[in-house]
């Protein structure tokens, strides 16, 4: 993998679109090493790694905006990895929540799937009736 890759190129070693490349890119996540007397731009050997950390980063939840700091860190030579470990604690935090909330919602369903008989008509449908009453099912 040595030599400078097209936007192009880059996306498909990295198994992402170009359009992902140049959003990274107006994001401030990656750069290219420099460009073509054609105005082409062309990316390091490194920007794939970028990439896949991204990518990796954003499957645990992290939002770009943590992930740019996690890049700095990572490039950081003094940075500690408490940093890093705050960072992701914070993260396992908010996944906590929305796991909560995820059980929440699949506890109100379950419950409004058994008042269902399936055997009326929509006008009757206690889960439509349900989802019209005032009662708030967030939370």
């Amino acid at each position: 993998m040595s030599g400078p890759l097209t936007a192009g190129r880059l996306a498909r070693r990295a198994g992402v679109n170009i359009q992902t490349v140049r959003y990274y890119e107006r994001r401030g996540l990656l750069a290219p090493e420099r460009r073509t007397p054609s105005g082409y731009r062309l990316y390091g050997p490194q920007a794939v790694r970028v990439i896949r950390f991204v990518k990796n980063a954003q499957a645990l939840g992290f939002t770009l905006d943590e992930i740019s700091k996690l890049l700095r860190l990572r490039v950081d030579r003094k940075s500690r990895c408490a940093s890093v470990q705050r960072r992701a604690r914070a993260r396992l935090a908010l996944v906590r929540e929305k796991l909560a909330g995820l059980r929440a919602i699949e506890s109100t369903l379950r419950r409004l799937l058994k008042t269902c008989a399936a055997r009326g008509t929509t006008d009757l449908c206690p889960i439509l009736e349900s989802l019209e009453s005032r009662r708030s099912f967030h939370g």
